[in-house]
């Protein structure tokens, strides 16, 4: 008996269906609870990131601290991520054009490729800036410009300053004007 290739690709498909019908049906189930308990605590850690906190003090006073987070750096963050995003788009709708000339697409291409290496140097910046010792560091690159804020609960030094732009010196070029802001940590 000779089976067209259609039907034996049809019965292959219907065997393959019922063998995995059979294994979802015998295979125990997964606790769901699991995962509405993590994302139960990443919600009360979030709520708790900006909090208030009211402590008595010896003389009777109520003294109340905030405990801001990083919200100023993550704000900044977020709004350089939406812009490089929205050029990233303007970028990519300008490679798929087919109007353009080949010339300009490519121009695209560079122009897309070097936001991307710009956003890796700066996060590599930031990391190896914590890693010196500060609480936060947030880099921002424009052009010939870099643009480096440090939360520390350090004293603002010139050395502190001259090694940090040195770092950013060997990782993004020569050529570019460093800026260093120093905050202090709440």
């Amino acid at each position: 008996m000779l089976l067209k290739k259609q039907t034996v690709w049809l019965l292959t498909m219907l065997s393959l269906v019922v063998v995995l019908s059979v294994y979802y049906i015998t295979s125990p189930e997964q606790k769901s609870t699991d995962l509405a308990s993590v994302e139960k605590n990443v919600k009360n850690e979030v709520a708790n990131k900006d909090t208030k906190t009211k402590t008595e003090a010896k003389d009777g006073k109520t003294v109340v601290s905030t405990v801001a987070g990083d919200a100023e750096f993550e704000e900044l963050r977020l709004k350089l991520d939406e812009l490089r995003g929205e050029q990233k788009e303007e970028l990519t709708a300008t490679m798929a054009s087919t109007d353009l000339p080949a010339e300009e697409r490519m121009k695209a291409k560079d122009q897309m490729q070097k936001l991307n290496d710009i956003a890796q140097k700066e996060e590599l910046l930031e990391t190896m800036i914590k890693t010196m010792g500060y609480e936060d560091a947030l880099v921002r690159a424009d052009g010939e410009k870099v643009r480096v804020t440090v939360k520390s609960k350090k004293k603002p030094s010139a050395s502190a300053a001259n090694k940090i732009i040195l770092e950013v010196k060997k990782e993004i070029g020569e050529s570019n004007f460093v800026a260093v802001t120093f905050q202090p940590s709440k």
